[in-house]
C-alpha cells in the first residue's frame, strides 16, 4: 500500500507560483522553503505564502494531482 501524500501551492514575493508535494506535513515543508532548505527556486523569492494544499490517500493520486494542476 501506497503512503499518503500532500500537494501545495505557494505564491512567492514576486507573484510566482510553486507547486510542490510531500509525505511529509505540508506545514513542516513550508517551514523548510521559509528557512531556505527546500527548493531554490522559493529561496530566491522569499517571503512566500502558502495558498492551498490536499491532501490523498496515496501518492500516486497526489502527483496526478500536481500534474493538473502544473498541466
Amino acid at each position: 500500500m501506497s503512503q499518503g501524500a500532500s500537494i501545495y501551492i505557494l505564491r512567492c514575493a514576486d507573484g510566482t507560483y510553486y507547486t510542490g508535494i510531500t509525505r511529509r506535513s505540508v506545514e513542516e515543508r513550508v517551514s523548510k522553503h521559509r528557512q531556505k532548505l527546500a527548493d531554490s527556486y522559493t529561496a530566491r523569492r522569499l517571503p512566500i505564502e502558502l495558498i492551498f494544499s490536499e491532501t490523498y490517500e496515496r501518492v500516486d493520486e497526489a502527483i496526478a494531482a500536481e500534474r493538473r494542476i502544473k498541466g
